[in-house]
């Protein structure tokens, strides 16, 4: 007989998911694994990225168990379904469903002895046929077939996504209705498809499973059962990693520090131990101009910086990408010295407003300190330079990005460029590049992220390197590429200059 103190336990289980894994499902997860479940739990879209054997697929599983046991709605007197639940386990292939995903839900369903249903092949069947959970490799189904999974309740959760094929995700998107979730979780093989945009995506909350801080790893015994060890670790970084000396250390290239036998010492990855360990992207290939990585990097010193930067002693420079008359948002990008406060987005609906967009620059540019603007003038921000100089604000700056840069010069003194916006946005790359150690910090922001590392360049015949057309980036981010633009106009130089290193400095203190 149900009462109404099992009911009230249910609610309290159904507010709190990790409270049903731990007194339900009997298991014990760690901080981070704990987020992901209550992230999964308030969220639609999740991905996951991690280490090899750092507990994804089983924190895959405990969500699942908590979505099918927490979201059906039976009616208690006439015992129908009124909300009935599908969860809808997939992967690239049949081995990785029936022997890594169901494994894990096989467990944890005989663990908890209450739960109803039965297990059937790669399945949970209940007595009602609308409320079940399966498991089948992504390819048995076609793109039509997976249409058929709606439900009021509705999970997919996606082990090794990065090889899911993207048409697969599309039909799979069009299940996400009333309430849905869709989790993945993969190691990083490759730096491109949907599984890696959703770690730039601002409709994903992204977490990063890292191996060298796994809590069996940090204290060098077993404190979570199945997780990856310290000795495999270890292992791992004598065979896949280089010892490298103090001044050689660089966070670009990924470098760590790792005890073994009692010793500290630094080590520097390659492309196997950045997966399988560290649960980063493989090196960026040779056309991809900023890696993830820095950006991250940028994002944590951010988050550091904010409560104790000394912004009134840094010289503020403002960059102003205005839109035209098409769907293209007007942005403003307020850098201080190495931090990025923010980002302002204007929604202009297809008008051109180039007087309100020039009050808004004249709040900051009567102050005291004089800031500077930069204004792109190429097309719509040619009128909002004019009205500052009209009102005789010189510290307003016209920023040409299609005009040469002949002269000028990366951080290196070597590399030269095709054009004005090839050095810009170059000197975006130098200034969060950590070996350069610029200490550069910008706000999270997940449509800066994905412009920022989709942007590809090219070395041309001459040896000067050349940015892609921006049309060629806008056909993919489906947007134009505004907050980008706007940070890469703050490194316009305003005066003559020679090189990067000196435009990196121009506006510190």
């Amino acid at each position: 007989m149900i009462t109404p103190q099992h009911i009230s336990i249910y609610q309290t289980w159904q507010k709190d998911w990790c409270k049903f894994a731990t007194e339900v499902l009997n298991v014990t997860l760690d901080s981070e694994q704990e987020k992901i479940l209550k992230a999964v739990q308030h969220n639609r879209m999740v991905s996951v990225r991690s280490g090899t054997a750092r507990g994804k697929d089983f924190v895959a599983a405990v969500a699942a168990m908590c979505f099918m046991y927490l979201t059906p709605e039976i009616d208690a007197e006439t015992g129908k379904m009124v909300k009935n639940t599908k969860v809808v386990m997939t992967a690239p292939t049949g081995r990785q469903v029936g022997d890594i995903m169901y494994p894990e839900v096989t467990k944890l369903f005989n663990a908890a002895k209450v739960l109803p249903g039965r297990l059937v092949s790669c399945d949970i069947r209940t007595k009602y046929d609308e409320w079940f959970l399966t498991g089948f490799k992504a390819d048995e189904h076609s793109e039509e077939s997976w249409t058929g999974y709606h439900a009021a309740n509705i999970m997919f959760i996606v082990t090794e996504a990065s090889g899911i094929p993207d048409k697969i995700y599309e039909s799979i998107e069009g299940n996400l209705q009333g309430n849905s979730r869709l989790l993945l979780v993969f190691n990083p093989n490759t730096p491109t498809g949907y599984a890696a945009d959703s770690q730039k995506s601002e409709r994903f909350v992204k977490f990063k499973l890292n191996s060298l801080i796994s809590p069996n790893v940090v204290a060098k015994k077993i404190i979570i059962p199945g997780q990856v060890d310290y000795d495999w670790v270890s292992d791992k970084v004598k065979k896949w990693c280089e010892e490298i000396r103090n001044e050689d250390f660089n966070e670009a290239d990924g470098d760590f520090v790792f005890e073994i036998d009692g010793q500290k010492k630094n080590y520097r990855p390659n492309d196997i131990f950045r997966v399988k360990v560290l649960g980063e992207f493989p090196k960026t290939t040779d056309g991809g101009l900023i890696p993830i990585e820095w950006v991250e990097l940028a994002n944590e010193r951010w988050e550091q910086q904010r409560l104790t930067n000394k912004l009134n002693k840094c010289k503020l420079i403002i960059g102003n990408d205005v839109a035209g008359m098409g769907a293209d948002d007007t942005v403003f990008c307020y850098r201080y010295d190495n931090f990025v406060e923010r980002f302002e987005v204007w929604k202009t609906n297809g008008n051109a407003e180039h007087m309100k967009i020039a009050g808004r620059l004249v709040e900051y540019l009567r102050i005291a300190e004089k800031p500077i603007v930069m204004i792109d003038t190429i097309g719509e921000g040619a009128g909002v330079y004019s009205r500052l100089h009209e009102l005789g604000y010189t510290n307003a700056i016209s920023a040409k990005v299609s005009e040469g840069a002949t002269g000028l010069t990366d951080t290196t003194e070597m590399r030269q460029f095709a054009n004005m916006r090839a050095y810009v946005f170059w000197a975006i790359r130098d200034w969060l590049d950590p070996k350069n150690k610029q200490h550069a910090a910008l706000p999270q922001d997940a449509e800066l992220m994905q412009e920022l590392t989709e942007i590809q360049y090219k070395i041309k015949s001459d040896g000067r390197i050349a940015i892609e057309p921006k049309e060629d980036l806008k056909k993919r981010l489906k947007r134009s590429p505004g907050k980008a633009d706007a940070l890469s106009l703050t490194f316009y130089p305003n005066k003559k200059i020679n090189n990067i290193n000196e435009i990196l400095n121009a506006f510190k203190v």
